[in-house]
């Protein structure tokens, strides 16, 4: 299997370091995965949002090979104010939903964009939604409101022909969030992605279309 080099953009679903005390971290995890001779490099940063990943592109290594994303998280972040918004008519809500749903369609499309410039073999994640928030209330709101941003994500994927790493179906008990914050992956968390991440990229034929990895 010929050399590779694996970059990882977004936010903190790959930087999750702070979030591991003692780690290991993703990036840690997925280079003890990858074969011999393959390596990766981090340019994803805690906190990012979708415009944000083009400036990481500027740390892009010259031996990159693969670069795989994820972000989204921190955007629909941004926006969760909605959920405590009283409501006086659906159509106010559902409007408001569109108008988001726009935005975050108009930033992820420049981003990817921007991504498939560098001409280099792409894959994107979802945004997982079993965050273990302790007000069960506020949980089932988030699970309900995040396929207003995975739709985007997977429509996007499949109009460039882009494989998807489904974090909703890898990260799906508690174990898999952080102690310190509960939308960050664990050292059990990371793994998971770690494996799936090293599996895909090691295996799929970019010619293929979409195919969407999960657990």
């Amino acid at each position: 299997m010929p050399m590779c080099h694996v970059v990882l953009l977004g936010d903190s679903v790959f930087d999750n370091g702070v979030y591991v005390p003692g780690g290991p971290a993703v990036i840690e995890q997925l280079v003890w995965r990858l074969p011999e001779g393959w390596t990766a490099s981090l340019l994803a940063v805690d906190g990012d949002v979708t415009r944000d990943v083009a400036g990481q592109l500027a740390g892009l290594p010259a031996a990159a090979t693969h670069l795989v994303v994820s972000v989204g998280g921190n955007d629909a972040l941004g926006y969760s104010g909605i959920l405590n918004q009283p409501v006086s008519s659906s159509d106010r809500v559902f409007a408001q939903i569109a108008a988001i749903q726009q935005k975050f369609h108009t930033d992820y499309s420049r981003m990817l964009a921007a991504v498939l410039a560098c001409g280099k073999p792409t894959m994107v994640c979802t945004i997982y939604d079993q965050v273990p928030f302790a007000d069960q209330q506020i949980a089932r709101a988030v699970r309900a409101a995040l396929p207003v941003f995975n739709d985007v994500i997977l429509r996007l994927a499949v109009r460039h022909r882009l494989p998807v790493i489904d974090l909703r179906e890898i990260c799906t008990e508690a174990a898999d969030f952080s102690t310190l914050s509960p939308i960050e992956p664990s050292k059990a968390g990371g793994a998971k992605i770690a494996a799936v991440l090293a599996r895909a990229v090691t295996t799929y034929d970019f010619q293929a279309g979409t195919v969407v990895y999960g657990a």
